[in-house]
């Protein structure tokens, strides 16, 4: 598949990054999906055919768009949610999709348990709500992740898809006097807190790809779509991936964008 998305390349004494550009002409299919609940509710079980997919954080405007490309690219999902009931009125019945119960701030083997021992790669497209509580950004971006990630390690999933933010290196990049990082550090010290948490996804091993926005403009729909393609693409392993739209960037395919992304 070709697509008119770039990368492109930041600077940064913390990760390496290079940002990935896409057309915003270039079409994207989703499809409406969804749900059977999971385990005590006598639903069936994910076929054992398809390639199971743990996705944290399902009913957020992101992760609902990567449940359904990946139920339309022919993929089983686990959508790991803190509100069941949410997440049935969210999708439409699936035979491919289960409901799992999955609070990231819960910890690691409560989500190793959610997860179980059927999925080969686990994408997190989790976010904290603002709230009065200035902690919530670290439990959910910061712990949050870490128990995500350190949930694959207990149960050998060894694929991990992170939705990352804008500017969430802005201060290695001299942005942090950029109204943008100035106002996502407002709630907790935001960006701070995932930046903490992708350090650490880079040092625990997994095979990662943390895909990172250039603004706030991208569609939510590529933002998905650049993390589902990420699943076929072993070009995309170990990288920071940013992503960047603009409508004249030339047609590549996915494997030539993640190919021009340096690794760690």
């Amino acid at each position: 598949m070709a697509t008119n998305l770039f990368f492109l390349r930041t600077h940064s004494l913390t990760r390496t990054i290079k940002p990935f550009t896409y057309s915003s002409s270039a079409s994207t299919t989703t499809t409406r999906a969804t749900t059977s609940k999971m385990e005590n509710t006598g639903a069936p079980n994910v076929n054992d055919n398809k390639r199971k997919i743990f996705v944290a954080g399902a009913t957020g405007s992101t992760g609902k768009r990567i449940v359904e490309q990946l139920l339309a690219k022919g993929f089983a999902v686990k959508a790991g949610v803190r509100d069941v009931d949410k997440a049935k009125t969210t999708f439409e019945d699936n035979p491919f999709l289960q409901i799992v119960k999955a609070d990231v701030t819960e910890g690691s083997y409560k989500l190793a348990e959610a997860i179980g021992n059927d999925a080969e790669a686990v994408i997190c497209a989790t976010g904290f709500r603002p709230s009065l509580d200035l902690f919530t950004p670290w439990k959910v971006d910061n712990f949050g992740t870490v128990n995500l990630v350190d949930a694959c390690k207990k149960n050998n999933v060894n694929r991990f898809i992170l939705i990352s933010s804008i500017l969430v290196n802005g201060a290695a990049m001299g942005q942090i006097f950029n109204p943008a990082y100035l106002f996502l550090n407002v709630f907790g010290l935001t960006l701070i807190a995932k930046l903490q948490a992708e350090n650490y996804i880079r040092k625990s091993g997994i095979n990662y790809t943390i895909d990172t926005l250039s603004t706030g403009s991208i569609s939510r729909d590529l933002v998905a779509e650049v993390a589902v393609e990420a699943l076929g693409h072993p070009e995309s392993s170990y990288k920071v991936v940013e992503i960047v739209s603009r409508p004249e960037a030339p047609k590549r395919s996915f494997e030539d964008l993640f190919g021009s992304v340096k690794q760690r």
